[in-house]
């Protein structure tokens, strides 16, 4: 499976380098990040457009015969409207403008953005 993401124009929710769709959700502006733009990744799911739901997505799809596994990987976060920018350790990220580096961290059975939102 490839890893790219697939190149569709799709409407864009950020408005002033924020997305007004999370209470808690921090403001890019100001922090040299660029927001980007929503995506649609390998399964033809659309990723970052805050809706949350795709006719696509495997959790629409789902049977006792499906893989967790095919719901994990970098092409199911968006790299700036995710949930896990709402935790206070990448919200200072962002207020000291600190660029994040590396991969991001997952827990394979703790759910780290439990009630971030």
């Amino acid at each position: 499976m490839p890893d790219k993401k697939k190149e569709e124009k799709l409407d864009s929710p950020i408005l002033d380098e924020t997305l007004p769709h999370q209470a808690n959700s921090p403001s890019f502006k100001g922090s040299g990040m660029k927001m980007e733009v929503p995506f649609v990744n390998d399964y033809g799911v659309v990723i970052g457009d805050s809706l949350y739901n795709s006719e696509n997505s495997p959790l629409n799809n789902w049977s006792e015969d499906s893989d967790p596994s095919i719901m994990t990987g970098e092409q199911w976060v968006h790299p700036t409207n995710d949930i896990g920018w709402n935790t206070e350790e990448n919200r200072e990220l962002i207020e000291k403008k600190i660029k994040p580096k590396g991969v991001p961290f997952t827990h394979p059975t703790k759910d780290t953005s439990y009630r971030k939102d």
